[in-house]
Formats: structure tokens, C-alpha cells, sequence
């Protein structure tokens, strides 16, 4: 504006008068300078100065008819003197404020309001009113500021003037908005205003707007005042209260007044010039109003009030009709201005908009109405205006619009939504089941098109989608979507207003689809431009201001919910019984026969039954109330004869009480499709005429007529709509079929002219035919019925529900952030999928879905490039370079890593999400720990998770690359590593026989970049955060370890060996290759159950499971050395921990068992891990071994190990500290059995030491004690095992054993191992075991009893004469040729004394003796003669002299004498010892024992036979 509209200033510098003559001066002079006033002088004659002569007496005649003067001469002159009077009445007065306003401005007012002015004056005029404003003459303050005002506004209102240019003629125009908008706006006079005059002026400014025919700079400027103005007008709003206001509408005699029009019409071209000048410059908006208001006296206004609801209401009402996108008198362009200010509108007061009942009903009806179909405008601008509009009507004023918002955002997807897939006739295939549809009864704003029914050719309305927005209208339409969901509750409004309601859309869950499919480039079928990705942008960032705004929920970032909506809880119940019901409606709807079974089983029909409703009735109720049921279908079923009484209770639910018959009939027919079978219509026409005549409709007197008159009102309504129709029924000819129906006489006229009136006006629409501009305005009927039941929009944001919302739309929403995350370059964006991330993480922790966790990790997992390509077992070469004295790695993965800036990103940003967050992890470990292999096998992993625990040397490094695979020998050399050491014992090692390659300095960087982000996801505080883990998360990343190594182990071999590809292998010489990872995940699972023992009961099935199938006999040789070591560490440290629980303690011995079981030579490569788990579990825990059975397990794994020199060494330690004197007793009956198999063992392995080092045939001496430590070992286990008869009586006296039992279970084992050992081929062990087995049987002792037949036959048979019979044996002999004779001797001597010891006694009966002495002479026989050796042969004649000569003492062999009074054992056992020994020793007993002489013996037998 070139006048300026600044507030006066508080200090004047000019006299109000100076201003008022200045400006008189300005109009008058601008008058005189026309030549109609160029002969006037500043006393233009008045015809009212007759009063003068009067008053002086004189006498004046009147002017004569023919004077020259004509009236508009007249005129011209009242205009100037006009200004001379006022002139005179300020002279005098001192403060021209005293003076009525309405005075001071009339002459202005008349210059205005007169056609004889010409565009300079009357701008003059104008412009003096402004300054009046500028000064202060017009204020608040002024005299009668209300009258004058009044009449200010009508002179505005009804400015005319005489044209000269256009552009002059404008600038009159644009002052004429700069007055207005001072008398409005600016000055703070507006409020005295009332609704008249602030109709006028609006009306003013709003015609100017829309005429098209003036200057583009001044209707921009009406339109700026505009703006302003209502601005103004609607914040009254604020000030005033509802319920007065409202009643004022009720009372107010002046609503006739109160008329605003709008008219955009142009010039006719027919007119004058003449006229189309004076048109152009008369600003009368309403011909019929032209007479100017303000040509009354102003003291015969009435005082009006303040403006108020009114006139607000009247431009709401002309704003809202401007926008009938129906009505051709208006053009887009006065659309397009209109909407600018009807946002300016809503912007201003939109919130206090909905507290008017009558404001709210003009937004509710036309205004969305209209706003909605425009929003479909192909007009760019108009289609802006349109969405701006909406947006702001969404923001302000949403609560009330529930209904009005389903049906935009419905739509808006619909739009938005790809091209959908046509069939041949290019149109979509109509959809049975639950849809994305708006429900029946909802406007569809797209075009809609019916497809022929195949049975019956009826037309079959089918809803088509709306055309796909493209190009810039799709960005305006997704800009005004993204711009109405910006508030924080928005998609929880969604959620509990729509979602959990039984009669609305899924807008969530649509809403939320749309956006997550719309990140993805598919859903752009003709490929991706700048607006596409802009689109992309969109939706992904309104993805994540909804997981943002959930997430700030989350913190405590939300209100209450309000006390006065229904629950939480039954908002969460609809929305399940919703889902119940839609999916009943589905089945309904492809087979009614099915759908009615699905819900009675879920109760939604007959779960009402009583007295009062029965299954008819529960079953009419659900098919009249739910919306989601196809109307053709429903109208089928319910005229068929099988159903005649759920179609009696259906139409029964109609209250048809005081309504017409059209009205009943367009009640009833709108809720179902009439079905085109006449049998079903005369069903439904019958059901239908009972009902409605039980309600006493007036004038009918029977149901025959109500029959009758339905059938007449479905043609009639053909009749009259149907455009196929030609010629329509008139009234008369509907009167004339109708004679005589009403049980046998006529209708009234009056009647049928009622039922044909209501027809005509208002056509029945069947369900599915809303097609066209009639069928959405009936559906938009509907809406607005709906409305009215559906309350008010529920706006709260709240988190009640989030949980709900989250799981059902989590899994996409990470997806397209993880998409976003990997395939968009925008910093933002990347930034934003950042935090998305994190906030997803951190829902799905606070609502304890650890699903929702693990995809977020696997999302954030795939974008990291850490992840596996393959599954890789050997580790190449890779360059090792030292940088500022570390020395780290340069791989494959550490050079590609560290230029992946993205990867790097996604990395950092996984393990901060996981670290702190490991509860939440489930699925995700598998992730996690596969990356961790990764960055293992490629020397990037903290050392610290690098480390595996041994039982030999405490902590060492896990290899990366194994040395041969061949097996490791036996080892003697007694030293404290196991099999381990054949292998690089650092993991960064290279190997010397391979090639290195070089690495460059961009490599070197690049993998510094790596280590740094490495370092930065902190990997050694997650892995440390495990062990703190609660039960379920621990178990999920137990697990994920435990299938990653089952995969690169169990499964891999199982997959070789049943792979055809794969040639057979050789399990003891070709096993599978060395793989570090599989070492590795073994030994975190174990390391991280081994520091929660707690959790032990929880993780032992998982651990046994890898364990048990890595060394099963059947498999562990297919595995490489080291990984079966360390399986076996793995699983003698879990034992340690069993231990600590009682329920697992059988566990122990399941482990024992299966260890015990490998084969020889693995037994031996790992002997030592085994031997030191086993020692720690019995020092430890030796209270847990209890029965026989659990010592047997024990010892005999220790057994499998003593071919092992450092094994068996150890495992000798732990014998000889059981079995050594001490406070506690440590040997039992449980242990003793298996403790002298053990040390038979120990004696067993030192014979086979020296006979294996006879064997080498070595140049060097003998194996002895002093240099063998197995001999060493075997011979002291020969003492420990005479020692071990001190524990007989303890153990005797703790197990009450009887003697026969101690026999069996002690003494007799023991005698049986050193009979074993007296054959060793170890000199000094069997001379220590046969000198030990001679003392043990010579001395006494409690178990032994000499006079039990039962022992002494064992000893004899069992233990003496098997150890002679052994050492005859040649093989036995060969163990030690030289020293062998020695032992038979000393065997031969043991012989002969354990007989003499328990059989040369008096007592010994005849046979026993005779069966032990015969066996004792054939084995002295076999002695004497096995060698010729000399010594024998020597000592055995004396031995046996001794025995001879004894059991002579001992009268048990004596010989013949002349009386001869042997008993018969006697003589026997001579016969039988003189027969035996003189095969071997002929005369040798009767030189021990000499007989009598023969004539003595020959007397004693004369006498003899003649007594």
C-alpha cells in the first residue's frame, strides 16, 4: 500500500483542525480543477439561503421553472458548499473532537457517495478519510464515532464516481481498501462496528478480490486486505461467548440485513462504453441494494452492537459457497481466492471455530464437502489452496472432524497409492474379503464405474481406486499429508479412533503400510526421479517421526488419558473383536454359510440368546449393524425361503413409526441391495408391509395396500432416475395406477402427491449404485448421519496404547529404515535412520519384544558388511606391518571395512544400540557373534576375547593357523603343553612356508580406520556384558554360539560325508582341516558359561549337545586335534562347575563316560587336559564321587591317559595322595577296586616301557627305576599296592563287611595284581611284585584264614599256580631273558612255601592235599626242565627236599614200613608222589625218605595176612 497504516504516534505535531481545512483544501481544489466546477468560487450560492432573507424580513421569490440551472448543476454546487459549512462550523471551535463525528465527515461521505465525482475527487475524499485515521480525528474518542462509522461504511460500500483511466479509476479502488481496512484493522475503531457494516466492507473487499477484469497488483492487494480483515473479523471470536451469540441468531431481527454476495461476473460487450466505464467504477456489489443507507440522516440510525457472531457467520456462509466446485458462476479463480482466505480464517480462529454450533455446521458439511472435492482439482493452484486449507482446518479444528479426516486420509492414500494392476478391461478386479476400501457409506472422491454383473446383467457398482497422483500433484498431496500428521499424537489418534473402531477404517495400519512401501523404489514403477525421491524422503521421514514421537512417550513425554473416553481396555477389546468381525465379514461375504459359523464360534451372533431375542433376532442384529457386509450378498440371503424369519426380525429392527411410506421404503432399501429375483423383492415387499402397517401409517387400511404402495413407490423410483427412462410417470399417471388399492378405494390426492414428491426430489440409492454426483452426495449423507453417532475425535498423546501400535507394525517400519540406512546418500537422512534405530531399539527394550530387538540388529548387521560372505575355514596370509609400535594385521576385510563409511556408521551404531541393551537380544546374538568370528579370523578382535583358558599353562592365545595336521606322537619327554604346541601359538602369526603379500600405504590406513571404528564399538564391554545377562538372553546367545559352531563342525562333516562332491576321508589320516573359528565360538560358549555358574542348569543341555557331538567316538578323529583339546578343556571345566550342583552331578560322570571313550590316540593327544580336569574335579570335589560305579568312571579315564608320560605322571601324584597316610580316610570300598586296577595299569604301562625299549634295541642299558620314570612309577605302584592292605580293616569296619566278602572284594584283587605284575617285564616290578606277593602270603593276616578250604584253593589255583604257569610261558619269558630264570626260581620257592605254609598240616584232608601236591610236582616237573638251566635244576631238588621232608614230619606222606600202619590217604598219596616224581626225579624220594629194608617190610606182610 502506498498510504501508510502505521498507529498514530502519541505526540502530535499538527493541530487536528490544520489537518481537517488541509484536506478540505485537497478535495475542493481537486473539484474546481474540473471543469464542472471550474466557475464555482469558494461562496458558492446555497438554495438554502432563503432562511437568511427571512430572517432579515425580506422577501425572496422562488427560481423560475425555466432558469437556466439544471439540477445536477444543483448537485455540484451542494457537494462544494458542502465543504464552505463545514469550514464555518470548525471556525469558531477551539477542539474539533467536541464536534459529531458524522458532521465533520458528511461532505467527504457526500464527494464519495456522489456519480458526479470524478475518480481524482473522489480519491481525494478518500484519502482525506485515511489521513482523519492517521491523525486521530477518527478514534476511538470521537463523538459519535458509531454513527459515523455506520454511515463510513455504507459510503464505502456505495462509492461511485466518474471514470477516466483504469489506472486512476484503481487507485480509487485501492483507497477505498485502505479505508476499510483502517475502519477494520488498524486503529482499534473497528469494534464499534456492527454486523451490517462489517458485512459491507467485506463484501467490499472480497468483490474486488474476485473481479478478474481489474489489474493483477490491486486485486492482490484486496486480497491482502482481505486476509487482514477477516483475520480481524473471526479473532472476535475469541472475545465472545457461544451459547449468547447462538441465541442471538434465534432473535435477531436484523439476519435479513445481514447478506454478503459475491459476484465475479464480466462486462456484457453488448453495453456502452458509458456504461462499461461507470460499471468499471461503481463498486456496488448488489444492484438491488444500490440505494445508499447513507443518504438517511445520521441521527436517524439506530444504534447497532458490536459485530459479533453474525456477520461472521455470513461470511463463512459466503466463503464456503464460493468453493461449490458445482457451481459455474464462480470460476477457479475465485475459488482460489477465496480459499487463501478461508485458511487466513481458520488460521485465525479455527479452534474457537468448533465452540459455535452454526460456524462448525457450515465446516462440516459444505465447507469439507466442498474442500475435499476440490482437493481432487487438476488445477496445480487451486489443488495448493485446496490441501493448505484442509491441513489448516485438520489442525485447528480436528476434533470435530473424525469422520471428515477417515474419509481425506482415505482418499489421500488412494492416491498416493502405485498404479494399481488392471484386468482387460482395464479396471481393477473387485476384492471379496476384508479391504482397504472405505466402508459402505463413506464418499468416495475417486471416480467410480460399475462393471456387468455375469448372472443377470445388472449393473454391479464396483469401487475403482482413484487415479494415481503423478508429478507435482502427488508431491502437494503428500507435502499436506505429511504436514497433517506432524503432531506427535497423530498416529495414536489414528490408532484408538479409527483402528479400534468396529464401523472405521484401519487408518494406522493403512497409513503405515503406505509409508513403509513407499521408501522402497518399487513402489515407483516407472523408476525414480527427483520428485520420487523426494517422496521417498517424506514417507521415510514421517516413519520416523512417529517412532520418534513414540519414543518420547516412552521417556514420560505424554498425557493423560482423558477420564470422560472410553477405556483404554475396551478401545484394545473393539480393536480384537474388529478384527474378528472383519474377518467374519470376509467369510460372509465369499460364503455366508461359512462366515456365520466363524462367528458363532467367536460369539459375535447368538451370544445375546434369551427369553427376548432369539437366533433370528441375534443373527438380524449383527447383519443390520455391521457395515462391513457386501449389501448385494446380504440382500440375498435374506430373501431366501430358509431364512424368512431372520428377514421378519431384520425388518422388524426398523422403526417405521410416523413415517411415510417413501421415507420407510428409502430406510429400508438403503441398508441392503434389493436382490433382482421377483420371488426374493415379493418376500422382502411382504415382510416389509406387515411391519409397516403394524406401526399405523395414516391412511393405509390394509397390508395388501402398504403391498401395493411399496412395489409402486421401487418403479416410481425407477421411473423417475433411471436415464435409461425416457419419458417419466407423472403424478397423474402414478395417481391412476394406484385407484382401488387401499382395500378397495382411493388414496387421497394430498397423500400421493407426498409419496410422488418425495420420489422426485429425492431419489432412492441403492447400496453399491452410489455412483456419480448423486450417489456421493447420498454417501456423503451417510457421512454426516455417522458423524453425528461417532462423537467427537479423541486427541490425546498418550503411550496406552503404543505397545499395540508397535508390535503390529514394527517389522516394516525397521525394514524401511534399514533400506534408507543402506541406499540413501543424504547426511539427514542417514543421520535420522540413525536415531531411528536407536529408537526402535529402545521401544522394543521397554516393551520387552525381543523380537523387534533382533531385527534391528540383523537390519543393522547386514548394513555393517561385517557379516560372512561365505563360511571360511583356513585364514590366508595376511601382511603384518607395525605403525607407532603395534603390530596389527592388514586383511581382506580390515582394508574394505575401513572405506565403508556407511558400514563403519552402522557398526558403531549396532553395538552402542546392543551394549547396555543385551537383555533385549534374542535371535540377534547369532548376528552378533557371527561378526565376532569375522572379526576374529581377521585379527580384529580385542585381545582379551582372543584368550582360551588351559588346565596345563593358565591363558593362551587362540591360533589362527594350525602346523600339520598330522597327530601328535606319544610324548616321554614329560613336559607341561599339551598337543597345543604343534600349533602357532599367535593368532597374528604367519606362516614361513607361505607367501606374504604386500601391503600399500592406502591398505595400512584403511585398516587404522577399521581398528579405530573397532574400537569405538567397544566389542570388549558387550562381551564382558554377557556374563550379566538375565537367563533368557544368555541362553538366546549360548544358543546363537552353539548353532554357529555346530554349522562349521558337526554339520560341515555331515554335510562332507553325504555330499557326493566330497571324496570319501580316511578318519585317521586325512581329518578335517584346522578351522580357528570353530576354536574360537567354542571356547567363548564355554568360557561364558564357565563365568555364570549360577545359570549352569540352564546352558549344560546346550554345551553337552556341541560337546558330546565333537567327541563322539564315531567322529572326534574327523575333527583336528586342537578343537578336540579344546573341547575336551571346555568340557572338564563345565564338570568343575556341575560339580557345584547337585542336580547335575550325574552330568559329570555322562562327560567322564563320553571322554573315556575316544579313541587311543586322541586320548593320548589330549591326555594331559583330561588328567589335570580329572585331578581338579577329585581334589576339588571329591565328596561328589560316591559309589563304585563313579570311582570306575574316574579312574578309568585316567587310565585311558597313562600311555601319555606327563599324564600318567600326574596321575600317578593323585593316586599316591589317596592312597598316603593322612587325617582323612581316602580310600574306600568304592575307590579300592578301581584304585588297585589303576596301579596294575601303572605297573602294566612300566613293562611295556621296557619291553617297547628292548624292542628299539638301543645300544644304551636297560630301563630301571633310576632311569625310567614309568619303571619308576610301576614299581612304586607295586608298594602302593602292598600298602594298601592297611586300609582293609577300615574299611572292613565302615562298610561291615563279613570276612568271605573282605576276601573276595580286597585281599584276593590285591594278591591277583601282584601275581599280575610278578611276570612284568620290568626287572625290579616283579621282583618287587613276587617278593611282595611272598610276604603277603606268607604273613598273617585277619582275612586270611588257613583253615578256609575256599581261600586256600584260590590262592593256589587263582594266584600261585597261575603265576608259575605265566612265567612258563615262553612269550612271558621273552620279556626279559635274562633275568626271567631268577623269578622262576623265586616263583618255584613261593611255590613250595605257600604249600608247606597251608597245606603241610595234620588237618588237610586226603584228597584236597592229594590234588595241590600233584599239581605242585607237575609244575616243579615243568620248572626242572623248561631251561636246563642249572640254577633251576639246582634249586628246585633242594626246595623240594624241604617239602618232602616236612610233610614226612607232619605225617601226611609217609612211606611203607614192615608193619605198615599207614591210613589209606597215606598210602595214596606216596603211591601218587613216588609215581610222579620219578618221571622227573627218579630215586629222589626215597633218598629223602628212605624206606625200611625189605626183609622187615616182607614180615610185616607174612604176619599181616596171617592174623
Amino acid at each position: 500500500m502506498s498510504f501508510s497504516t502505521t498507529t498514530i504516534k502519541s505526540r502530535q505535531s499538527v493541530s487536528q483542525k490544520h489537518v481537517l481545512y488541509a484536506e478540505i483544501l485537497s478535495v475542493t481544489s481537486a473539484m474546481r480543477k474540473n471543469s464542472r466546477w471550474a466557475s464555482s468560487t469558494n461562496f458558492v450560492t446555497s438554495t438554502r439561503s432563503s432562511a437568511l432573507g427571512s430572517n432579515l424580513g425580506l422577501r425572496i421569490s422562488s427560481p423560475s421553472f425555466n432558469a437556466r440551472t439544471s439540477s445536477r448543476g444543483n448537485r455540484e454546487a451542494e457537494l462544494m458548499a458542502g465543504f464552505q459549512e463545514l469550514k464555518r462550523a470548525v471556525r469558531d471551535v477551539g477542539d474539533i473532537s467536541s464536534l459529531p463525528l458524522p458532521t465533520i465527515l458528511s461532505p467527504f461521505f457526500e464527494i464519495i457517495r456522489s456519480s458526479l465525482s470524478t475518480g481524482p475527487i473522489t480519491s481525494a475524499a478518500l484519502t482525506a478519510l485515511h489521513n482523519f485515521f492517521i491523525c486521530g480525528i477518527i478514534s476511538v474518542k470521537s463523538n459519535t464515532l458509531d454513527l459515523a462509522l455506520i454511515e463510513l461504511s455504507t459510503t464505502v460500500a456505495r462509492c461511485k464516481f466518474e471514470p477516466s483511466d483504469s489506472s486512476g479509476d484503481e487507485v480509487v479502488l485501492f483507497k477505498i481498501l485502505t479505508v476499510i481496512h483502517d475502519c477494520l484493522c488498524a486503529y482499534d475503531v473497528g469494534n464499534v462496528l456492527g454486523d451490517v457494516e462489517v458485512c459491507e466492507m467485506l463484501e467490499t473487499v472480497l468483490t474486488t478480490c474476485c473481479q478478474m477484469r481489474l489489474s493483477e497488483i490491486l486485486r492482490r492487494s484486496a486480497e491482502n486486505t482481505m486476509h487482514a480483515l477477516v483475520r480481524s473479523v473471526f479473532s472476535r471470536l475469541h472475545s465472545i461467548d457461544p451459547k449468547t451469540e447462538e441465541a442471538k441468531l434465534v432473535i435477531d431481527d436484523e439476519e435479513a440485513e445481514i447478506k454478503m454476495s459475491v459476484s465475479a461476473t464480466q462486462i456484457p460487450s453488448e453495453i456502452s462504453e458509458e456504461d462499461r466505464q461507470e460499471a468499471a467504477v461503481d463498486v456496488s456489489p448488489a444492484p438491488e441494494e444500490e440505494e445508499p443507507k447513507g443518504t438517511q440522516s445520521p441521527s436517524s440510525v439506530v444504534p447497532r452492537t458490536q459485530f459479533s457472531l453474525p456477520s461472521i457467520l455470513e461470511l463463512l456462509r459466503v466463503l464456503v459457497n464460493v468453493l461449490d466446485p458445482n457451481d459455474q458462476q464462480h470460476t477457479d479463480s475465485t475459488r482460489l481466492v477465496v480459499l487463501g482466505i478461508l485458511n487466513s480464517a481458520l488460521e485465525e480462529a479455527g479452534p474457537r471455530i468448533g465452540d459455535f454450533p452454526s460456524l462448525k455446521a457450515l465446516i462440516l458439511d459444505p465447507a469439507c464437502k466442498y474442500l475435499f472435492q476440490l482437493a481432487r482439482s487438476e488445477n496445480l493452484t487451486v489443488l495448493h489452496a485446496a490441501l493448505r486449507a484442509i491441513s489448516t482446518m485438520f489442525d485447528t479444528m480436528r476434533e470435530h472432524l473424525k469422520l471428515q479426516q477417515e474419509l481425506f486420509l482415505a482418499f489421500t492414500i488412494d492416491r498416493l497409492a502405485p498404479p494399481p494392476i488392471a484386468n482387460a478391461k482395464g479396471v481393477l478386479s473387485k476384492k471379496t474379503g476384508v479391504t482397504d476400501s472405505p466402508r459402505p457409506g463413506t464418499p468416495t472422491l475417486g471416480p467410480v464405474e460399475s462393471e456387468k454383473d455375469g448372472e443377470n446383467g445388472s449393473a454391479t457398482p464396483t469401487r475403482i481406486l482413484v487415479a494415481p497422483a503423478r508429478g507435482e500433484t502427488r508431491n502437494l498431496v503428500l507435502e499436506t499429508l505429511s504436514q497433517i500428521s506432524r503432531h506427535p499424537s497423530f498416529m495414536v489418534d489414528l490408532y484408538t479412533n479409527y483402528d479400534c473402531d468396529i464401523n472405521c477404517e484401519n487408518l494406522f495400519d493403512r497409513l503405515i503400510d503406505f509409508l513403509t512401501k513407499s521408501v522402497y523404489p518399487a513402489h515407483y514403477p516407472a523408476g525414480l526421479d527427483a520428485q520420487q525421491r523426494n517422496a521417498q524422503y517424506l514417507c521415510l521421514d514421517l516413519l520416523l517421526a512417529f517412532v520418534n514421537d513414540m519414543a518420547k512417550r516412552a521417556e514420560g513425554g505424554y498425557q493423560e488419558w482423558p477420564s470422560n473416553c472410553p477405556s483404554p481396555e475396551s478401545l484394545l477389546q473393539t480393536k480384537s473383536q474388529k478384527k474378528l468381525i472383519l474377518t467374519g465379514a470376509s467369510r460372509f461375504n465369499t460364503k455366508p454359510k461359512t462366515g456365520l459359523a466363524f462367528l458363532e464360534e467367536n460369539g459375535l451372533i447368538y451370544a445375546d440368546l434369551s427369553d427376548k431375542v432369539d437366533k433370528p433376532l441375534s443373527l438380524a442384529k449383527f447383519l443390520k449393524s455391521c457395515s462391513r457386509l457386501d449389501k448385494r450378498l446380504l440382500g440375498d440371503f435374506i430373501s431366501k425361503p430358509d431364512n424368512l424369519d431372520v428377514l421378519k426380525a431384520f425388518i422388524g429392527l426398523f422403526d417405521f413409526k410416523d413415517k411415510s411410506i417413501a421415507d420407510a421404503m428409502r430406510e429400508l432399501l438403503e441398508s441392503f441391495r434389493l436382490p433382482g429375483e421377483s420371488q426374493q423383492i415379493a418376500r422382502i415387499t411382504e415382510t416389509f408391509a406387515s411391519e409397516y402397517f403394524a406401526a399405523g401409517p395414516v391412511e393405509i387400511k390394509s397390508e395388501d395396500a402398504v403391498y401395493v404402495l411399496a412395489y409402486s413407490v421401487i418403479m416410481l423410483n425407477t421411473d423417475l432416475h433411471n436415464p435409461q427412462v425416457r419419458k417419466r410417470m407423472s403424478f397423474e399417471e402414478y395417481q391412476k395406477n394406484l385407484r382401488g388399492v387401499n382395500d378397495g378405494s382411493d388414496f387421497s390426492p394430498e397423500f400421493l402427491q407426498e409419496i410422488y414428491d418425495s420420489i422426485r426430489k429425492r431419489e432412492i440409492v441403492m447400496p453399491e449404485e452410489h455412483t456419480g454426483s448423486l450417489g456421493f452426495e447420498y454417501a456423503w449423507k451417510e457421512l454426516l448421519t455417522r458423524s453425528r453417532q461417532a462423537g467427537p475425535l479423541v486427541t490425546c498423546n498418550t503411550p496406552l496404547f503404543d505397545v499395540d501400535m508397535f508390535k503390529s507394525v514394527w517389522k516394516p517400519v525397521i525394514s524401511a529404515v534399514a533400506y534408507a540406512f543402506i541406499s540413501f546418500d543424504d547426511d539427514y537422512i542417514i543421520q535420522r535412520a540413525i536415531a531411528g534405530f536407536r529408537q526402535c531399539a529402545t521401544l522394543a527394550k521397554h516393551f520387552r519384544l525381543p523380537d523387534v530387538f533382533d531385527f534391528v540388529v540383523v537390519s543393522l548387521s547386514q548394513a555393517t558388511s561385517i557379516l560372512p560372505e561365505t563360511l571360511q575355514t583356513s585364514v590366508p596370509n595376511y601382511p603384518i606391518v607395525e605403525v607407532e609400535g603395534q603390530k596389527i594385521t592388514v586383511s581382506n576385510l580390515s582394508v574394505k571395512f575401513g572405506i565403508n563409511f556407511k558400514g563403519q556408521l552402522a557398526a558403531v551404531v549396532l553395538f552402542n544400540i546392543v551394549n547396555g541393551n543385551g537383555n533385549a537380544l534374542r535371535e540377534g546374538w547369532t548376528q552378533i557373534f557371527e561378526m565376532f568370528q569375522n572379526l576374529f579370523v581377521h585379527s580384529l578382535l580385542p585381545a582379551r576375547m582372543l584368550q582360551m583358558e588351559d588346565f596345563l599353562g593358565g591363558a593362551s592365545m587362540i591360533p589362527l593357523r594350525g602346523a600339520s595336521p598330522q597327530r601328535a606322537a606319544t610324548r616321554n619327554d614329560g613336559g607341561l603343553l599339551s598337543a597345543l604346541s604343534s600349533y602357532l601359538m599367535t593368532p597374528y602369526g604367519a606362516s614361513s612356508d607361505s607367501l606374504v603379500p604386500d601391503a600399500t600405504e592406502s591398505d595400512v590406513e584403511n585398516t587404522l580406520c577399521t581398528i579405530d571404528c573397532i574400537t569405538s564399538c567397544r566389542l570388549d564391554e558387550l562381551y564382558s556384558q554377557i556374563m550379566q545377562l538375565e537367563l533368557d538372553a544368555l541362553v538366546a546367545a549360548v544358543r546363537a554360539l552353539e548353532a554357529l559352531a555346530h554349522e562349521r563342525t558337526v554339520a560341515k562333516l555331515k554335510q562332507e560325508s553325504e555330499d557326493p562332491m566330497y571324496p570319501a576321508q580316511d578318519t585317521a589320516s586325512s581329518p578335517m582341516p584346522y578351522d580357528p573359528a570353530s576354536v574360537y565360538l567354542l571356547e567363548t560358549m564355554v568360557s561364558i558359561s564357565c563365568q555364570v555358574p549360577h545359570h549352569i542348569e540352564d546352558l549344560w543341555p546346550i554345551l553337552f549337545e556341541h560337546l558330546s557331538a565333537l567327541l563322539h567316538h564315531d567322529s572326534a578323529g574327523q575333527y583336528s586335534i586342537l578343537l578336540i583339546e579344546r573341547a575336551v578343556a571346555g568340557l572338564l571345566h563345565l564338570c568343575l562347575i556341575l560339580a557345584q550342583k547337585p542336580s547335575l552331578r550325574d552330568q559329570i560322570y555322562v562327560s567322564l563316560d563320553l571322554l573315556s571313550g575316544l579313541p587311543p590316540d586322541l586320548a593320548s593327544s589330549v591326555a594331559e587336559q583330561i588328567v589335570v580336569g580329572v585331578i581338579l574335579l577329585v581334589q576339588k570335589y571329591r565328596e561328589i564321587i560316591k559309589s563304585q560305579t563313579e570311582w570306575k568312571l574316574v579312574f578309568a579315564l585316567l587310565r585311558s591317559t597313562l600311555t601319555h608320560s606327563e599324564a600318567a605322571r600326574l596321575s600317578f601324584e593323585l593316586v599316591n595322595s589317596l592312597v598316603a597316610d593322612g587325617p582323612e580316610q581316602l580310600v574306600t570300598m568304592d575307590n579300592f577296586s578301581a584304585l588297585i586296577t589303576l596301579l596294575n595299569d601303572f605297573a602294566t604301562i612300566a613293562g611295556g616301557t621296557v619291553e617297547a625299549h628292548q624292542n628299539q634295541r638301543r645300544r644304551h642299558g636297560p630301563l630301571t627305576v633310576s632311569n625310567s620314570p614309568a619303571v619308576e612309577r610301576g614299581h612304586k605302584a607295586i608298594e602302593l599296592l602292598t600298602g594298601l592292605k592297611k586300609f582293609f580293616s577300615p574299611i572292613i569296619n565302615l562298610s561291615g563287611l563279613q570276612r568271605e566278602d573282605a576276601w573276595e572284594q580286597l585281599f584276593l584283587p590285591l594278591l591277583t595284581s601282584l601275581k599280575d605284575q610278578s611276570s612284568n617285564a620290568a626287572r625290579e616290578v616283579r621282583q618287587s611284585a613276587i617278593g611282595q606277593l611272598q610276604r603277603t602270603l606268607l604273613a598273617s593276616h585277619p582275612i586270611l584264614d588257613e583253615a578256609d578250604t575256599t581261600q586256600v584253593e584260590q590262592i593256589f589255583n587263582k594266584i600261585v599256580f597261575r603265576l608259575v604257569d605265566d612265567l612258563l610261558k615262553p612269550n612271558i619269558f621273552q620279556r626279559d631273558p635274562q633275568g626271567m630264570p631268577e623269578t622262576r626260581l623265586r616263583a618255584s620257592a613261593l611255590l613250595c612255601k605257600t604249600f608247606m605254609h597251608y597245606e603241610v598240616r595234620e588237618s588237610q584232608s586226603a584228597s584236597h592235599i592229594r590234588i595241590l601236591w600233584n599239581e605242585i610236582l607237575d609244575l616243579l616237573d615243568r620248572l626242572m626242565h623248561v631251561d636246563r638251566g642249572e640254577q633251576l635244576y639246582e634249586a628246585i631238588p633242594e626246595s623240594l627236599k624241604n617239602v618232602l621232608l616236612v610233610m614226612n614230619a607232619t605225617q601226611i606222606l609217609v612211606p611203607p614200613s614192615a608193619d605198615d600202619q599207614r591210613n589209606e590217604r597215606q598210602r595214596t598219596l606216596w603211591s601218587m608222589t613216588s609215581e610222579r616224581m620219578e618221571r622227573f626225579l627218579p630215586g629222589f624220594l626215597t633218598e629223602v625218605i628212605p624206606l625200611p629194608e625189605v626183609s622187615e617190610i616182607a614180615s610185616h606182610s607174612t604176619e599181616a595176612s596171617a592174623s
